[in-house]
């Protein structure tokens, strides 16, 4: 028995954490902090790089290129974790981000930023893959809710400080210091993992699935641009789009037959045998299809109709993060105390579609106290999900394969999102561009031809009458964005009744006491 495995079982049998497993943990959430912290600050710095490097017609790649190369390495950081080890895998993916970081803060023009923005999200691929899974190996599931909640709370804490920290760090420092930043703080949780993390040494026979890996790696980039091209850049029915779509497609069967055939599989398709594992990857698509969509709209709605400041964004958003984070955190410990979760995803389906369908209802009249209410119903559903659907997914396969059930979930909540950012932006700038036509006629449409989102600066030089319009636009987009998302989100609440409460390992019941479904969950790893 490993070191690992000695402060794992005295976790679990005593209630509290190793001194060592609790710097782990530390290193973990400094990871966790990084990986989600580092598009907020960029987000905010990008109208100050454009300025000193120009390329504005490939600003978009700048996030482009991240996000593609985060989803992309996403499932083979897993499986790299599970063949070879978690501590060398994890450790590579932040030597990776860090240096793609240094890299991206020495840029002397956007190609050479948007090269290296794909390598830094490379390296974030394994970040967020990593925690999850060495929380997985070093914490038993009854435990794990937690931990999990706290990393729940990291990722709002990243939401609500990153535009502030990335407008204070580029209007003192300087942009380059958006990605500099990363170095101090990814040193310190690469030093306490090598110093303090100590896990079984692996060494799979099998080789790297390869073909799989490619064949994955084409079939995400291709949905990934189509749901950023889509309506944007390019018509939905355009030539490029379709390509990409039937890339996508081809790539995506071309998998799945193979992934039936591979020695070892990227992602082995018997993990959606479990029926928990396969609801709780729906359940994550569908929750970062609604979150990530409201992260997007909510601001831009305050600051056109209710007039707030962009300066400090991340704010706006405090009621409906604070109540993620505080959910998440109670939600965990309540899972810890009881072994008991199947409540969570029924509440927070139930919340998740009557938050969305109350933002739906907002109009130019409503006030801040009023939306702020309706984003803490929003909040305190995704709070029951987050970190829920990852401890199910995880608790509902071997152990051995505990690093893939982790890039998977984490996989179909970042194509979620994806697609929830297309479908619902798509949405938006249709009834905006309708209402901006009807109410201010032909200089309506030509203000939002372009975009239909304007700044705060172009908003302020509008004539009293367009912005007025705007406003009213802005109001019939986020009805029809957030009715959209409470109906998608009835998903979440269908699936969540199908959820088998299956006992948590850790929680003390004899393995022959266990359902079928955990049958395959409590068999001991072999190194």
């Amino acid at each position: 028995m490993t070191q690992a495995d000695i402060e794992t079982t005295q976790a679990g049998s005593s209630g509290t954490q190793p001194r060592s497993v609790r710097v782990v943990l530390l290193a973990l959430m400094i990871a966790m902090l990084l990986a989600m912290l580092d598009n907020m600050i960029v987000g905010t710095a990008m109208p100050t790089i454009v300025g000193e490097l120009g390329g504005l017609e490939h600003l978009s790649w700048v996030v482009t290129a991240y996000t593609l190369a985060t989803a992309a390495a996403t499932p083979l950081w897993g499986k790299l974790g599970d063949m070879y080890g978690r501590k060398g895998a994890f450790m590579t993916s932040i030597v990776i981000f860090l240096a793609g970081s240094a890299l991206s803060g020495m840029a002397q023009d956007m190609g050479e930023l948007i090269g290296f923005r794909a390598v830094q999200g490379l390296g974030a691929g394994g970040l967020i893959v990593g925690v999850m899974a060495i929380i997985g190996d070093l914490v038993p599931p009854r435990e794990r809710g937690r931990y999990q909640g706290m990393m729940a709370g990291v990722m709002a804490l990243a939401m609500i400080g990153g535009p502030l920290v990335g407008g204070t760090i580029t209007d003192h420092w300087g942009w380059r210091w958006a990605f500099y930043i990363n170095l101090p703080l990814g040193a310190v949780a690469l030093a306490a993992i090598s110093a303090v993390l100590h896990l079984p040494k692996k060494r799979a026979r099998a080789r790297v699935d390869y073909l799989g890996a490619a064949l994955l790696t084409l079939g995400i980039c291709a949905i990934v641009l189509v749901t950023t091209w889509g309506g944007t850049e390019y018509a939905w029915t355009s030539a490029r789009i379709l390509e990409l779509i039937v890339i996508g497609v081809v790539a995506l069967i071309g998998f799945l037959f193979w992934e039936t055939r591979a020695a070892e599989p990227i992602v082995p398709l018997h993990i959606f045998r479990s029926r928990n594992f396969s609801l709780m990857s729906l359940i994550g698509f569908i929750t970062g299809f609604v979150m990530f969509g409201a992260v997007l709209f909510l601001p831009l709605y305050q600051q056109a109709v209710q007039g707030a400041s962009a300066t400090n964004s991340g704010l706006l958003l405090l009621p409906m993060l604070g109540a993620m984070m505080v959910v998440s955190l109670i939600a965990g410990r309540v899972t810890t105390a009881s072994g008991r979760y199947k409540v969570f995803p029924l509440v927070g389906g139930v919340l998740i579609v009557v938050g969305l369908y109350l933002l739906s209802l907002m109009d130019t009249g409503t006030t801040r106290l009023t939306s702020g209410l309706y984003m803490a119903v929003l909040g305190a559903g995704m709070g029951c999900l987050l970190q829920i659907t990852m401890l199910v997914a995880q608790n509902s396969v071997e152990l051995k394969d505990i690093g893939v059930a982790s890039s998977t979930t984490t996989l179909a909540r970042t194509l979620g999102s994806s697609f929830g950012v297309s479908v619902m932006g798509a949405l938006f700038n249709h009834r905006v561009q309708d209402v901006m036509a009807q109410r201010a006629g032909a200089l309506g449409s030509k203000i939002t031809e372009q975009s239909a989102q304007l700044d705060a600066k172009s908003l302020q030089q509008l004539p009293a009458v367009v912005r007025e319009a705007y406003q009213h636009a802005v109001s019939a987009g986020t009805h029809a964005a957030f009715l959209l998302g409470s109906v998608v989100a009835v998903i979440v609440l269908v699936a969540a009744l199908f959820i088998k409460e299956v006992p948590l390992r850790g929680t003390g019941v004899a393995p022959a006491a266990q359902s079928p479904e955990s049958g395959a969950a409590v068999r001991e790893q072999t190194v």
